[in-house]
């Protein structure tokens, strides 16, 4: 007997409320128009709040759930189909329950092993790796993977625009909301992408974190320090090391060439980061899958969005590599997918 294979049947997305431009985020929050896009080279993102009120529009189970629902159907199966979940996410809604369990109570998921993994950048990707190591092994047949953030939560809304460092102002230009999923499965349904390998690594001994995101509960609520910490500098010279680093180990793996990729998915930190990755990493005949400029850097939602923007444009056989690399105690993380 053959042993099982892990396929990516379909993927869903949810961006929530419009797109805000950089335009409208200077008049909200006091940040030069010219320099939000200069800077970070992106030109609009999603929040699940309101910035001019405050008001919070969407949870992440919101989003996750509508995320879900779309892979689900992409993929023609019911909740009663799927036989575990996983949730990789940086921002629950709530320390308990996990947000996971709430996402599959609404879908109407019920006795099935569910998984929280609360992580960056990378925590898509392990999510998927947790998901196909299951499938794998034999413990289930169809997995439903759901990665999603809700940063806007972290930012602060009533305050002087001209009171906030540049450091701070650059959370907004940077981040957005969103969240994606994916239906796994041991059989070539669906989109039938098979899933050749998945890699997380931690190479975060002895260095310092590159990002905080900080809880703040009744006993430190009114503490004037920050929710959300960037050392962009490092994040700047660590990822796109870290990326080439993770693309080689793919390829290295199984046994492709770097001119035998046929679209590359890197690292989505900012338009202009995503970018000069991409550029220094060789892959000379890969079509580049880069979202971040227009829907902003909402954590674990954007491998699913490079996902279904790759789903869109891969018609026939092919290979494709994704890296994921998270700063905040500096993880690397890629998946490689190829269609007979």
């Amino acid at each position: 007997m053959a042993p099982p294979t892990a396929y990516l049947a379909s993927v869903g997305t949810c961006l929530p409320g419009d797109p805000v431009d950089n335009s409208t985020l200077a008049k909200l929050v006091g940040v030069d128009e010219t320099w939000a896009e200069m800077f970070t080279g992106n030109i609009s993102r999603y929040f699940a709040v309101d910035l001019a009120t405050g008001q919070i529009r969407h949870s992440l189970a919101d989003i996750a759930t509508t995320a879900a629902d779309r892979a689900l159907a992409e993929a023609g199966l019911e909740p009663g189909d799927i036989d575990c979940v996983v949730l990789g996410t940086a921002t629950p809604d709530h320390l308990m329950p996990a947000t996971v369990n709430l996402v599959a109570d609404r879908l109407g998921v019920d006795n099935v092993p569910t998984y929280q993994l609360q992580s960056g950048c990378a925590g898509a990707v392990q999510a998927l790796d947790v998901a196909r190591t299951l499938l794998l092994a034999g413990r289930c047949t169809t997995a439903l993977v759901i990665g999603g953030d809700v940063c806007a939560k972290h930012l602060q809304t009533d305050f002087d625009p001209g009171s906030r460092t540049s450091a701070e102002l650059v959370n907004y230009v940077l981040f957005g909301d969103g969240a994606g999923a994916a239906v796994l499965s041991t059989e070539a349904r669906g989109q039938g992408i098979e899933i050749r390998q998945v890699l997380n690594r931690l190479v975060g001994l002895g260095r310092e974190p590159g990002q905080v995101i900080d809880w703040f509960g009744l006993g430190d609520r009114h503490s004037d320090r920050t929710a959300v910490f960037e050392d962009y500098k490092a994040i700047e010279e660590a990822v796109p090391v870290m990326a080439g680093q993770m693309f080689w180990e793919l390829l290295e793996d199984l046994g492709w060439s770097a001119d035998a990729v046929d679209f590359l998915l890197p690292p989505q930190l900012s338009g202009r980061m995503s970018d000069r990755i991409s550029a220094g990493m060789p892959a000379p005949e890969a079509r580049r899958i880069n979202v971040v400029r227009t829907v902003g850097n909402n954590g674990n939602a954007l491998p699913f969005l490079q996902l279904a923007e790759l789903l869109r444009q891969w018609d026939g056989s092919g290979r494709a590599v994704a890296v994921a690399i998270e700063s905040s105690k500096w993880i690397k993380s890629g998946i490689a997918l190829e269609r007979s």
